[in-house]
């Protein structure tokens, strides 16, 4: 009776209870000191109501809040207690959320121990630190320190920051110098122009604990890969400016007394203000696509700023030392305005190799290579991969490495350079270097797709990430037999085209009439049709790329001249001129005819391209497909999955893979060669732009949706 009264009173429990149970049992799992001091925070305010008042309001809040006048008054027990209260009710959310949201992901990575320790121990070092130098700064007439040096804070947030600051040794570049560059911002700025006791204590938590980060990370440390990358130098310019633009609001909306001054009184009008940020902007799209002559307005500007803050500075001096009546309006304001933007054109001085993007007129000159002619040439006497004949298809440019005999075939979509296929030639790496550094210096993001494991070996060296995007299938042609059971469904097709008089064709289609040309545009418009797609580009061709005189074509004919099916044969070099294999590229079959068609073609081709001594058949790598027995995607080629299952309804490039196993091919991975995570989103839209050129913004809605 006992047990049964339990279960029913368990079931009565409400759902919202029970996940609440199951979330809060994860997070103490995972991440148990994150866990207990942000309880410890809701709990204490729950206990003493400052979780709906103010605690600065409260009689006793000098015996729970710490700095100068508590370590003077022998408060000690004020630096440790005083982390779990927040100043007000909203400051709770700050508090307390911003806590869990940077403390938990790093206890996670760095271990609970060590995060512990790290965020205990800057606490304290920070918060006795600020009242100690509060302590030898309050006599020195400084308003600024006479007036912290009475004031007192509560809160956990500077050790919260030097955990960040620990963890960012955990993370791998860029992204390692980015949150660097974030938090640096961070508390210069705060303490520049806001000035505020806490604002004290985080620039001694990040300042203490970020020289130290690589050695008190851990195990979980990695190595620094050096001076910041092309890239980094225009985002850290970039994010400069944005800081710039954010100050010139924030202290009309905020204004303190900070080490420099009184922000206050900033009086400028809202016009004003706006030209400001309108500058400023233009200037921040130019950095970001490292454009020389916005590098040049922002020197001038940062040298004219930083010059009027010295002359003001010297002529405070002056008037200060020789006791002159004189004063500046707004001085301490254009004194900090100074500081920031000095260290402004010290960072745009620094990175100034990063701004070389050229006119837009030099960029087309020196991107609008379209040689095609030399590019066959070089194709043919070095050879290329299963892809490489699409590299001199008319969509395609073509970038030549520094040694002129090899080159890269790419497109250029949303501000990316999209490479196809592995480089031409002899020279891989230096060619790649140089198409990278042409791309940074044009405001483009490289990527390679389609890539061997060869390419990426380069790549790999680079820095670069990979994905594996597509499986190309193989097919050796030297002891390729139909025998045995694992063939029978390709026995049966050709036996069946023999019983219902369907003979198979190798042709040149270029070659061929006209009446036949069009049946072939005939099936394949059909097969268009009923896609509710427009047909599919860069690694997938049409009837016009198969009416090229050098690719081949194979066509199944009933006994009354009718075509059932149709597929289209890219070359592939070995060098010296020799076509050593094929590439399929065009399958399209009739909606109402031979059924078994495909088989058929591709069998027929593969005994035709064996009696001519080719070596092997490339089934090609459907984009987005890879077979069954692959190893487990990681997180991001999941992503790339989901993608392909959104095409899935229109293009079958999955049911298209799985038909290619009847053939039992062997696998060979592409990638995606890309340099950073940051780039993906473009690069995205940039490989669906390749793809999909004419498609409409509805139809990439709708696929999205199915």
């Amino acid at each position: 009776m006992a047990e049964h009264t339990a279960t029913v009173e368990h079931a009565k429990t409400p759902e919202f209870l029970t996940r609440a149970r199951s979330i809060a049992l994860v997070l103490w799992r995972r991440a148990p000191f994150t866990t207990a001091v942000v309880v410890a925070m809701v709990a204490l305010g729950l206990a003493t109501g400052t979780l709906w008042s103010a605690v600065e309001t409260r009689e006793w809040f000098p015996q729970v809040s710490y700095g100068l006048p508590s370590l003077l008054d022998g408060r000690w027990w004020t630096f440790l207690i005083g982390p779990f209260f927040a100043l007000n009710p909203l400051f709770y959310l700050l508090v307390a959320g911003g806590f869990a949201l940077l403390v938990g992901p790093a206890e996670a990575r760095l271990g609970t121990r060590r995060t512990a320790t790290i965020a205990v121990g800057a606490q304290l070092a920070a918060t006795l630190g600020a009242a100690l130098i509060l302590l030898a700064l309050r006599g020195t007439g400084w308003e600024w320190a006479t007036q912290l040096a009475g004031r007192t804070d509560v809160g956990f947030s500077a050790g919260a920051l030097a955990v960040v600051a620990v963890v960012s040794a955990t993370i791998r570049s860029p992204w390692r110098l980015r949150l660097r560059a974030l938090l640096c911002v961070y508390v210069g700025v705060s303490i520049l122009y806001i000035g505020t006791l806490a604002d004290l204590e985080h620039l001694l938590a990040v300042g203490l604990t970020l020289p130290l980060a690589r050695r008190l990370a851990g195990p979980k440390r990695l190595r620094s890969t050096g001076r910041p990358t092309r890239r980094e130098w225009r985002l850290l310019a970039v994010t400069g400016l944005v800081i710039a633009g954010a100050v010139q609001v924030v202290v009309r909306i905020a204004p303190g007394v900070s080490p420099l001054g009184s922000t206050a009184g900033q009086a400028d009008s809202v016009p004003e203000l706006a030209i400001v940020l309108v500058v400023i902007a233009l200037m921040i799209n130019g950095l970001r696509r490292g454009k020389r002559a916005a590098w040049r307005w922002a020197v001038a500007l940062a040298s004219l700023i930083v010059a009027l803050g010295v002359v003001i500075a010297v002529v405070v001096v002056v008037a200060e030392i020789f006791g002159l009546a004189y004063t500046i309006e707004n001085a301490s304001f254009l004194i900090a305005d100074a500081v920031l933007w000095g260290a402004m054109l010290t960072l745009l001085i620094a990175a100034r190799g990063a701004f070389r993007v050229p006119s837009r007129r030099k960029r087309r000159r020196a991107l609008g290579s379209r040689d095609v002619d030399g590019a066959t040439e070089l194709l043919q006497r070095h050879g290329g991969g299963t892809l490489s004949w699409m590299t001199l298809w008319p969509e395609n440019s073509h970038f030549f490495g520094p040694d002129g005999e090899s080159y890269l075939a790419y497109r250029r979509h949303a501000g990316v350079a999209i490479a196809l296929g592995d480089p031409i030639g002899p020279d891989t790496a230096g060619t790649i270097r140089a198409f990278a550094e042409l791309c940074d210096n044009s405001g483009l993001v490289p990527c390679l797709f389609s890539v061997t494991e060869e390419t990426t070996v380069v790549t790999d060296s680079l820095g670069w990430a990979r994905v594996q995007v597509a499986e190309d299938t193989l097919v050796d042609l030297e002891n390729l037999e139909f025998r045995g059971k694992a063939w029978q469904n390709v026995r049966s097709a050709l036996n069946r085209a023999v019983k219902e008089g369907v003979t198979f064709r190798l042709v040149t289609l270029a070659d061929e009439p006209w009446s036949l040309v069009a049946q072939v545009r005939a099936i394949s418009e059909e097969w268009v049709g009923d896609k509710g797609m427009p047909e599919m580009g860069f690694t997938l061709g049409g009837v016009d790329e198969a009416l090229d005189p050098r690719v081949r074509v194979g066509l199944a004919v009933d006994a009354d001249g009718v075509v059932q099916g149709v597929t289209s044969w890219l070359p592939v070099y070995g060098g010296a001129g020799q076509v050593e294999g094929w590439t399929l590229d065009v399958m399209r079959r009739r909606g109402d005819g031979f059924r078994p068609v495909v088989e058929f073609l591709i069998a027929s081709s593969c005994q035709a391209f064996r009696t001519e001594g080719a070596k092997f058949v490339s089934l090609s790598g459907a984009p987005l497909a890879r077979a069954p027995e692959a190893p487990p995607a990681a997180p991001l080629e999941r992503l790339l999955d989901s993608f392909g299952g959104a095409m899935e309804p229109y293009y079958g490039f999955r049911s298209l893979h799985a038909f290619k196993t009847k053939f039992k091919p062997r696998y060979v991975p592409m990638y995606l060669a890309y340099r950073e995570e940051a780039d993906l989103p473009r690069i995205g839209v940039g490989l669906a732009r390749a793809y999909l050129p004419d498609a409409s913004l509805g139809s990439l809605v709708r696929m999205g949706k199915n």
